[in-house]
C-alpha cells in the first residue's frame, strides 16, 4: 500500500513538473513581464477563478453585486444613487431602460432591468491616454435588476481587474482609478440600502 502512494505522488510531481516545463515553453518571455504587475494582480485573478470555478460563469467571475435593501422599489433606488452620484460630483452620462425598451418592442411584461452610467471624464481620458484597451470599460455602469423571484440587485463591473490586475498604474492614474471605484461603490451600496 506504502509502494503504490509513493508511486501516485511521484507520477504527479511528475505530472506537475512536466506541466510548469510546457506552460515556460509556451509563454517564455513572457513570463517576465509577470514582474512587472502589480501586487494585487494575483489576489484579483485568484478571486476571479474561485467565483468562476463556484459559478462555471465568467461574466459572474467578474462582477460585483449587491443585494438591494427588503421593501425599497426601483425609483427608491434609483433617486439615491443619483444622489449620491451627484454628492460624488460624478456624471450621470446616460441611461438605459432595457426592459422597458424590450416590452415596447414585444409587448410582453419584463422583469426589471435598467442600467445606468456614470462618468468622472477627466479620469477617463487619463485612462484612455494610459490606454485606449481602457475605453471599453467606460463609462463605469450599474445594472438594477429584478432576479427571478423579483427581488432588485445591483451590478457593476469588478474595477480591480482594471486597476490591479496588470503592470501598476501610474501613481496619480491609480490614485484616481481607485476614487472612481470608491465612489461606484458608494453609488452601488447607498442605493441598495436607500441611504442618503
Amino acid at each position: 500500500m506504502f509502494r503504490l502512494i509513493w508511486n501516485l505522488l511521484a507520477l504527479i510531481g511528475l505530472l506537475l513538473v512536466a506541466g510548469m516545463i510546457y506552460m515556460a515553453t509556451q509563454l517564455g518571455e513572457s513570463l517576465t513581464n509577470l514582474r512587472s504587475f502589480d501586487s494585487k494582480a494575483p489576489e484579483v485573478y485568484l478571486d476571479m477563478a474561485k467565483k468562476l470555478i463556484e459559478t462555471g460563469n465568467a461574466a459572474e467571475a467578474t462582477v460585483w453585486k449587491v443585494p438591494v435593501k427588503e421593501g425599497l422599489d426601483w425609483k427608491d433606488v434609483e433617486q439615491t444613487m443619483r444622489f449620491v452620484a451627484n454628492e460624488h460630483n460624478i456624471k450621470n452620462v446616460g441611461e438605459l431602460p432595457l426592459s422597458e425598451q424590450v416590452q415596447a418592442m414585444t409587448g410582453q411584461s419584463q422583469r426589471f432591468l435598467k442600467i445606468y452610467m456614470f462618468c468622472n471624464p477627466l479620469t477617463a481620458s487619463r485612462l484612455f491616454e494610459y490606454s485606449v484597451a481602457f475605453s471599453a470599460y467606460l463609462p463605469c455602469r450599474i445594472s438594477l435588476i429584478e432576479d427571478t423571484q423579483g427581488k432588485l440587485w445591483l451590478y457593476t463591473l469588478n474595477m480591480d481587474m482594471m486597476i490591479h490586475g496588470g503592470k501598476v498604474l501610474p501613481e496619480a492614474l491609480q490614485k484616481d482609478a481607485i476614487a472612481v471605484k470608491d465612489t461606484i461603490l458608494d453609488i452601488m451600496n447607498r442605493g441598495a440600502t436607500g441611504e442618503f
